[in-house]
């Protein structure tokens, strides 16, 4: 990562505010100009983007000094039943992954999959980590820089609480590390979890226990204000609507308490505006960590 800042901001996908004729390789340049540094870039419907197009995008970002992750599509479920489905979910990964590393993205976003189909949580579980390392040997040797990132999930139907996210990484060694999307943590568990610095601290140190230091260098997150019912997740809301959660800054004091690196992609629906009004809030509290 560049520079002796700790922190990195930006959107999930191509910003808002741009013109919609805009190129995605126009990105990195559009948000270094708003004051952002990072983005994700969303292959949520498709691994479609051009070798060309992707080493375009990489260039520009590394120009611009934006640090860059990758979303595989949402259609993936290593631990489906159906064989057919179960590999259809490795060959996206590693269309991912390809994409990934052309564009110098830094980690690969992975929805897991589901326990639908089988009696155990822990089967679907062991499924779906013997299809990542299914995905990880069917890689091409010059697929060289992105880990992949299992991401916590917000509906209770899907893999992805805390522990199996750590499970995931621990079996996959360091070529995987976790996403931590704080909003999907508070909606899975209806607002139990993320509601104190010092619970933000107690997961981020229990990733840090498991899995070691190299994955807070940085920690990969996502953060937006949700909406959750009986069965977790329904609806992500930006940072001014008050009658949601979590908040925002207590997830940043908990990063400058840890002394932790951490990018952090805003998944609100202005995306970065929220990204903006993130990095803000950070530099009240903590200049130095957003690089002011």
């Amino acid at each position: 990562m560049p520079g002796k800042k700790r922190f990195w901001f930006g959107p999930a996908g191509k910003p808002i505010s741009m013109k919609k004729s805009a190129k995605i390789e126009q990105a990195p340049a559009f948000l270094r100009e708003l004051g952002l540094d990072a983005m994700e870039y969303e292959a949520v419907r498709g691994v479609k983007i051009s070798e060309s197009k992707a080493r375009r995008l990489g260039e520009e970002a590394e120009k611009h000094g934006v640090v860059l992750s990758l979303h595989a599509p949402y259609y993936i479920n290593l631990a489906s039943t159906e064989e057919e489905k179960r590999k259809a979910s490795i060959r996206r990964v590693i269309d991912s992954m390809k994409a990934a590393e052309w564009m110098g993205a830094y980690a690969v976003v992975v929805h897991t999959g589901y326990y639908k189909g089988y009696k155990d949580r822990r089967e679907a579980l062991r499924v779906a980590i013997e299809s990542y390392k299914e995905a990880l040997e069917g890689l091409p040797s010059w697929v060289r820089k992105p880990d992949i990132s299992p991401e916590v999930m917000g509906r209770k139907q899907a893999i992805g609480d805390i522990e199996e996210v750590i499970e995931i990484c621990r079996e996959l060694g360091s070529r995987c590390r976790p996403t931590i999307d704080w909003a999907h943590l508070y909606a899975r568990y209806e607002g139990q979890r993320v509601t104190s610095v010092d619970d933000v601290i107690s997961v981020i140190e229990a990733f840090e226990k498991e899995l070691g230091s190299r994955v807070l260098r940085p920690l990969h997150t996502h953060f937006s204000k949700i909406e959750y019912g009986p069965g977790g997740e329904r609806e992500h809301h930006i940072l001014s609507e008050e009658e949601y959660g979590p908040e925002w800054a207590i997830v940043c004091k908990a990063y400058v308490e840890t002394g932790i690196e951490a990018v952090i992609i805003s998944e609100s629906p202005v995306l970065e505006q929220d990204a903006l009004v993130m990095k803000k809030k950070c530099s009240e509290i903590a200049p130095e960590a957003v690089g002011l």
